[in-house]
């Protein structure tokens, strides 16, 4: 696909409706006293909408901020990623290589991630992460300029431990797709709940992205487990609800998940949704002034509801600005703008953040049920909760 280029002055409008080393020396900057940001988000495709609703939260904080990183003009520039993996390093070569971008931020696909990772490495170019969990990011491939605004992908299943067994909830199935990220998410959710004193019956898993559940559900049904717990996200999550319920299980065998299981997928559902307690990072209907002033701001200005989505570029945006002031702009002090960075307190929507010292996310994870098409915050199942960071050594 044609890479899309876009270079905004201060004032153009919003897009709305979407080694421990470094290995080779810094790419040679433009001599424009511009800072040069780069988009590479998916566009097209599966996930394009999570793309824009990135996009428009990293323009709408910046623009809160006085349209400006630390009193400097900014050029824009974006390349649809496609969530293509087999394109990563590529994608992120442009950006880096041919627009001499002094950010990426990026992406969305862990898979994807991967190979921005790889590039930021060598070239030593300020990466956000908006999205991708994938843990290798801010584990064993962290990196001083990779900083990520969202969740490592054991986060929110590593606050299902404690709430499952508060429940009585003893003995459980996990089941998953058989890929990375359910693999990530299960280490989460094995190392809170045993440690809570569950036993995880057994731990099933179809390839992905296999939405046939019938031969599972019919398993879990003979296991009779107290409860169970998952990880699915969009259109197979979707489906997994609904299966589940008509195989009969929904009202005797509780189901728990990831928030991803029933983000952005209620309408899908429908009703077999109704009573899915899933722990998460952020909920749209989360009860504080602040999260009510960014709703409706970003209704306002992007005819749109904002999502999980929207807040993580949101706050990416927050971070790249704040830090930014803190150094007045100077991009090329590398080890004050780092320390800048990671030492921001973020006053997200989510609720206030901090960075660990390998550059994830520190926050609270809430307790949400599905009641009448809606994630309804009704605790908070873990505060502060860090991301393990295992494997990073930071230059």
């Amino acid at each position: 696909m044609t890479t899309r280029r876009l270079v905004l002055s201060r004032g153009a409008a919003f897009v709305g409706a979407a080694s421990t080393g470094l290995l080779l020396p810094q790419i040679a900057r433009s001599q424009s006293n511009k800072i040069r940001v780069g988009f590479m988000l998916p566009y097209t495709g599966t996930f394009a909408q999570l793309g824009v609703a990135i996009e428009n939260g990293v323009r709408m904080a910046i623009a809160e901020k006085g349209g400006k990183l630390g009193g400097r003009e900014i050029e824009w520039f974006k390349v649809d990623d496609e969530s293509e993996p087999s394109k990563g390093v590529e994608n992120a070569n442009r950006l880096v290589q041919r627009d001499k971008v002094d950010v990426l931020i990026g992406t969305v696909h862990s898979g994807v991630q991967m190979g921005i990772q790889r590039v930021a490495r060598e070239s030593g170019v300020l990466n956000i992460i908006p999205n991708a969990g994938v843990h290798a990011a801010t584990r064993g491939l962290c990196a001083p300029n990779v900083f990520r605004t969202s969740f490592s992908n054991s986060q929110p299943t590593r606050a299902l431990g404690k709430p499952m067994m508060d429940k009585g909830l003893k003995r459980t199935v996990w089941i998953t797709w058989k890929y990375a990220a359910g693999d990530e998410a299960f280490e989460g959710f094995k190392e809170s709940y045993t440690a809570a004193g569950g036993t995880i019956v057994k731990e099933l898993g179809l390839p992905f992205p296999n939405v046939e559940f019938q031969a599972l559900l019919t398993e879990i049904a003979s296991l009779r487990p107290d409860a169970v717990a998952c990880f699915f996200a969009g259109g197979g999550a979707a489906k997994f609800i609904r299966d589940y319920a008509a195989a009969g299980l929904k009202d005797r065998i509780p189901l728990w998940g990831s928030g991803f299981l029933t983000e952005g997928v209620l309408d899908a559902a429908g009703p077999a949704a109704e009573g899915i307690m899933t722990t998460m990072h952020y909920a749209d209907s989360l009860d504080t002034p602040r999260n009510k002033q960014f709703r409706t701001a970003y209704a306002t200005q992007f005819k749109m509801q904002p999502d999980v989505y929207s807040v993580q570029g949101y706050d990416s945006g927050l971070l790249l600005a704040q830090g930014l002031a803190a150094v007045k702009g100077d991009m090329g002090n590398k080890p004050a703008l780092y320390k800048a960075l990671e030492t921001q307190v973020i006053d997200s929507p989510r609720g206030k953040w901090s960075m660990s010292k390998s550059h994830n996310p520190v926050q609270d994870i809430y307790l949400r049920r599905v009641e009448n098409k809606d994630n309804k915050v009704i605790g908070i199942a873990a505060k502060a909760l860090a991301d393990s960071g295992a494997g990073c050594r930071m230059a």
